[in-house]
């Protein structure tokens, strides 16, 4: 299944929601968005800095990943990033295929 790291940092009005809802009804809200769509929350973490939250997300197929991203943008509540996390071995069959590119002015 497709891996993702997700950053999130909430809005005013989100904060305001954690605050109400707590940690741990935030994980259930994340949970059940996820495993709705055949995936898996594999780590969540609260954070402080620039990033307020931390996942890492299973999918099926990256057009989930997009289905709950827009979803959650729509909201308002967060500012989200999705970034796709490849193995080790995605990345050995990747440097072993064969492209056709050419540098700007070469």
């Amino acid at each position: 299944m497709p891996k993702f790291l997700i950053q999130a940092t909430y809005t005013p009005e989100g904060t305001k929601g954690l605050l109400k809802e707590g940690a741990s009804g935030r994980g259930a809200a994340v949970d059940q968005a996820v495993t709705g769509l055949g995936g898996q929350v594999e780590a969540m973490y609260f954070a402080f800095g620039e990033d307020d939250i931390v996942l890492i997300v299973d999918f099926p197929d990256p057009v989930s990943m997009a289905a709950v991203s827009l979803s959650v943008k729509a909201s308002g509540a967060l500012h989200t990033r999705a970034t796709p996390l490849l193995t080790l071995d995605e990345i050995d069959e990747a440097a072993r295929r064969q492209v056709a590119f050419r540098a700007p002015g070469r």
